[in-house]
C-alpha cells in the first residue's frame, strides 16, 4: 500500500515570470467577470416563467439513461487521469459533454442550460476561488518573509518523523480548518505546509486529499449536516448522533491508513501508539459533542483535542527509528532538532493562528448572520430560479429548484481569510505596497485554476439542475435490500460530482429517505449514509484536486494526483457501505436510528 510517486517536478504557470504579467491578468480576470455579469443579465431579460420537469430516464432504457448521464464526469476524470490532460481542458471537454448531453438527450432547453452554467460558474469564482485565492496569497507572504521556513523548524521541534507530522498536519490541523472553514481551505494549507517540510508535491496533495475524509461531515460548523435537515425535516441532533457513530471507527482508521500508504505497512506498525492516540481522541470527542451538542463545533473541538494530545504524548514517546519527509531513515545524531524559542515559535505560527481565529471568527453564527444581514445580496437567476422542477420518485411531491446566487462578500470564508492575510502580512512587517504586488502577483499564478473550477463548478450545476445527478441515483435505488450498500455509494458520487458534501446532501437527501421507507430501512440511517459516503467523495471531487494541486505548486498534475486517491476513495467508500448495509438490519442500531 506504501506509495511513492516518481515525480516530484513542479509544474509552473507559464508566463509567471514576466513583469506585467500579474496586473495584466488581473485586470483581464475582472474583465472577464464583468462580461460575464452583464451577459447573463442581457441573456435573462425577459425570460420565461415557465417550468421545466426533469426526465430521469429519456431513452426507455434505465441502464442506457444511466451510462449517458455518467458520460460527463467519465470525460472530465478520464481527460485527467487517462488522456493526462491539463485540468482546465478537461473541465471545458466535460462542460461541453454535460452540454450535449443535458440538451440532446435530456431535452433540457439550451437557454435554461447556459443559464445553469453561468450559475455554476459563478459559484465556481465566488466562494470556492475566493477561498483558494487568499489562502494562497498567505502562503506565498509567509514563504516571502521567512515565516514558512520557521514553521518548519518549529514542526520539526515538536516531531521530526514525517510519519507522525503528516498525521499532526494534514489530520489533526486540517481537521481544525475544515470545521472553522471547508471548502478546500484544509487541503490548500496542509498541502502547502507538506511540501514546505520536504513531502513531494504530488504526495502532499494525495495524502492532504485522503485526510481531509473524516473532519467533513461536520464541515464549516456543521452545514452538511443542516442542509440535510433542511431536505429531509429528520431532527439535527438525531442526524449528528447517527452520523458520528458511522464516522467513529473511520476517524480512527483514516490516521493509519494515511500513514501506511505514506511509509509502509512496517512502517505504520512502528507508530501505531501515536496513531491511536490520534485517532482515538478524534473519534471520542467527535461522537461526544455530535451527540450531546449537535454538529455546529464538533470538528473544532475534536481537532483541538488531538493537536493537544499528540503534542502532549510526543513528550513522553518516540518512534525507534526516525524518517524524514522524503520516507529517508535520519541518524539518531541527526534526528534531533533545536527547538525555536517561545518568541520565534510564536512569530513562526502567527500566520497561522491569525487565520485560524479570523476564520473561526468568520463562522460564529451571530457574526456571520450580522454580516449576512448587512452586507449579503441575493440574486435570483432569472430564467433558472423556481424553473426547473424535481419530481419523483426523487422528490416526495414536484419541487422547484431555487436558484440564488448569494453574493455574501462580507460573510464570506474567503474574506476572513483575505483580512486575515493582510494582517499577518502587517504583522510581519510588509508594506501596503508589498501587499498589493503580492497579491497581483497571485491572482497571476492561479489563473488557469480560476478558469478550471469555474467550468468544474458549471459542469456540477449542469447535472443537477438538469437531472443528471439523479438518474445516476435511482439507477443504485434500484438494488433492492442491498440498497444500503449502494445508497451509500450514492453520497459518494454526489460529493464526488458537485464537489462538495453539502451540495450531495441538498441533492440526495430527499431521494435516501423516499427510498429508505420503501425497502424498510431507516429513513435516518440512509441519509446519514448519503453525508458519510459523501465524505470518501471528497478526495476524487475535481474541484478538491485542482485546489491539492494549486496549493503543491503541482498544477497541470491534476491526473497523477487523481490516480493517485482514486482506489482509496473507492474503498473506503465501500468500507463505509458495508458498514451502513450491516446497520441497516442490526436490531439495536435500528433503534438507535428511530426505525
Amino acid at each position: 500500500m506504501r506509495s511513492n510517486p516518481s515525480s516530484s517536478k513542479v509544474t509552473k504557470n507559464p508566463g509567471a515570470g514576466k513583469a506585467a504579467g500579474p496586473v495584466a491578468t488581473a485586470s483581464a480576470l475582472f474583465g472577464i467577470l464583468a462580461l460575464a455579469v452583464g451577459a447573463i443579465y442581457l441573456f435573462n431579460t425577459n425570460a420565461t416563467s415557465g417550468t421545466w420537469a426533469q426526465v430521469y430516464d429519456p431513452t426507455g432504457y434505465w441502464w442506457l439513461s444511466t451510462i449517458v448521464a455518467a458520460l460527463p464526469v467519465m470525460v472530465l476524470l478520464g481527460s485527467m487521469a487517462l488522456l493526462r490532460m491539463k485540468a482546465h481542458v478537461a473541465a471545458m471537454v466535460g462542460l461541453l459533454t454535460a452540454l450535449v448531453v443535458a440538451v440532446a438527450v435530456f431535452h433540457m432547453p439550451l437557454r435554461l442550460a447556459l443559464t445553469t452554467v453561468s450559475f455554476g460558474a459563478g459559484y465556481g469564482l465566488f466562494p470556492v476561488c475566493w477561498i483558494i485565492l487568499p489562502v494562497i496569497f498567505l502562503y506565498q507572504l509567509t514563504v516571502k518573509t521567512g515565516r514558512f521556513a520557521a514553521l518548519q523548524r518549529s514542526l520539526t521541534s515538536i516531531t521530526d518523523d514525517g510519519r507522525l507530522q503528516l498525521v499532526l498536519i494534514a489530520f489533526a490541523l486540517g481537521a481544525f480548518i475544515e470545521g472553522a472553514g471547508g471548502f478546500g481551505a484544509p487541503v490548500a494549507v496542509c498541502g502547502a505546509i507538506l511540501v514546505s517540510l520536504g513531502f513531494r508535491p504530488i504526495q502532499a496533495a494525495g495524502l492532504s486529499l485522503i485526510a481531509n475524509t473524516a473532519p467533513v461531515a461536520f464541515g464549516s460548523l456543521g452545514i452538511p449536516v443542516i442542509a440535510l435537515h433542511g431536505v429531509t425535516g429528520i431532527d439535527v441532533l438525531v442526524l449528528s448522533r447517527v452520523i458520528a457513530v458511522l464516522l467513529a471507527p473511520f476517524c480512527l482508521l483514516v490516521p493509519f491508513w494515511l500513514v501506511w500508504i505514506y511509509a509502509g505497512f512496517r512502517g505504520m506498525v512502528e507508530v501505531w501508539p501515536a496513531l491511536a492516540v490520534a485517532g482515538g481522541v478524534f473519534a471520542l470527542t467527535q461522537w461526544a459533542m455530535a451527540t450531546y451538542t449537535g454538529p455546529g463545533l464538533v470538528d473544532i473541538a475534536a481537532s483541538v483535542a488531538t493537536i493537544v494530545a499528540l503534542i502532549v504524548f510526543f513528550r513522553f514517546w518516540k518512534p525507534k527509528r526516525v524518517f524524514n519527509a522524503r520516507g529517508e531513515e535520519i541518524a539518531a545524531q541527526a534526528s534531533s532538532h533545536a527547538g525555536l524559542g517561545a518568541r520565534a515559535t510564536f512569530q513562526a505560527w502567527l500566520p497561522w493562528l491569525t487565520l485560524s481565529v479570523l476564520v473561526f471568527a468568520w463562522g460564529i453564527p451571530a457574526f456571520s448572520h450580522w454580516m449576512d444581514g448587512k452586507t449579503s445580496i441575493a440574486i435570483p437567476m432569472a430564467g433558472l430560479h423556481n424553473v426547473v422542477q424535481r419530481v419523483p420518485p426523487v422528490a416526495a411531491m414536484p419541487a422547484a429548484e431555487p436558484a440564488v446566487f448569494n453574493l455574501n462578500w462580507l460573510a464570506a470564508t474567503g474574506t476572513g481569510i483575505l483580512v486575515a492575510a493582510v494582517l499577518a502580512g502587517l504583522l510581519m512587517g510588509l508594506g501596503p505596497l508589498s501587499l498589493a504586488r503580492a497579491f497581483a502577483h497571485t491572482v497571476f499564478s492561479v489563473r488557469f485554476t480560476m478558469i478550471t473550477i469555474a467550468a468544474m463548478l458549471a459542469l456540477g450545476y449542469l447535472m443537477r439542475y438538469c437531472g443528471l445527478d439523479a438518474t445516476l441515483g435511482l439507477a443504485f435505488a434500484r438494488t433492492g435490500a442491498l440498497y444500503p450498500f449502494f445508497g451509500t455509494l450514492i453520497g459518494w458520487v454526489g460529493t464526488a460530482t458537485t464537489g462538495s458534501d453539502t451540495a450531495s446532501n441538498v441533492v440526495f437527501g430527499s431521494l435516501q429517505q423516499v427510498t429508505a421507507r420503501q425497502i424498510g430501512v431507516s429513513p435516518v440511517l440512509m441519509a446519514s449514509a448519503n453525508s458519510v459516503g459523501g465524505v470518501m467523495g471528497k478526495m476524487i471531487a475535481a474541484p478538491s484536486i485542482v485546489v491539492a494541486s494549486t496549493a503543491t505548486e503541482s498544477y497541470g498534475q491534476e491526473g497523477a494526483i487523481l490516480r493517485f486517491v482514486f482506489l482509496h476513495s473507492l474503498a473506503l467508500a465501500a468500507l463505509v457501505g458495508l458498514l451502513v448495509l450491516f446497520m441497516a438490519y442490526w436490531p439495536p442500531f435500528m433503534v438507535l436510528a428511530g426505525k
